[in-house]
């Protein structure tokens, strides 16, 4: 959502391909599935800039309820033009001349139709460039790893600050056309896992972003 949100801001246009019917991802969740979610210093930055409400727990540690925090989120998203496609499941990506431009997409219910009638085809979107921010998933990457083209390490145990830290400075192009934000990142790359605070992902989806925009001025030059 921080990457949609950013990149629409630059006046492109941005399609959001969402497995679920609600928005947010884990960052809904909490950990532990409590209300509450954290970030560490200067992430509560990003919290000003969106109007969400916080309280200081600790030196470095800011907390606010999950519900303002994602509707927040989603709000900016939808007013910097944003569209989404809920119920849609990632099936594949598309490539040309060995850059990926594109996914493969179906209705999410599909997966859960008798055999018989599973056959219903999917469609393609084209894109200049594609996120992948499925969290542990890692979908999209996922696709090229099965084919060999991008090597695939594997989450490692927690260690917050290194895992957030790394994952920011980690975010970006894992392959031509396709880009890797948030804990899509940690498990390409064999980061740490950091746990229930989202700083790191808020910033890594900043990141990519800006990486976004670099790439697209690249291809219209």
């Amino acid at each position: 959502l921080t990457a949609r949100r950013g990149i629409s801001h630059m006046c492109y246009k941005v399609l959001v391909i969402e497995q679920n019917n609600y928005l947010g991802g884990g960052y809904g969740l909490g950990g532990y599935m409590m209300n509450p979610v954290t970030v560490r210093e200067p992430a509560q930055k990003i919290w000003d800039e969106l109007g969400i409400p916080y309280k200081k727990v600790s030196e470095g540690l800011y907390l606010t309820p999950e519900p303002h925090a994602v509707s927040k989120l989603i709000a900016a998203a939808c007013d910097a033009g944003v569209k989404f496609l809920n119920l849609t499941k990632f099936d594949d990506l598309i490539m040309k001349n060995g850059r990926v431009t594109g996914v493969v997409v179906n209705w999410m219910p599909v997966s859960a139709l008798p055999r018989n009638i599973t056959c219903v085809d999917p469609i393609a979107l084209e894109a200049k460039i594609i996120i992948d921010a499925s969290g542990h998933d890692s979908v999209a990457v996922k696709r090229l790893v099965d084919r060999g083209l991008v090597e695939w390490k594997g989450m490692n145990p927690m260690y917050v600050n290194e895992g957030e830290e790394h994952v920011v400075h980690k975010t970006g192009e894992v392959f031509p056309g396709l880009i890797a934000a948030g804990m899509s990142v940690t498990e390409t790359h064999g980061l740490a896992r950091m746990g229930p605070t989202f700083g790191s992902m808020l910033f890594s989806g900043k990141r990519a972003a800006e990486i976004t925009a670099a790439k697209i001025k690249e291809l219209e030059r």
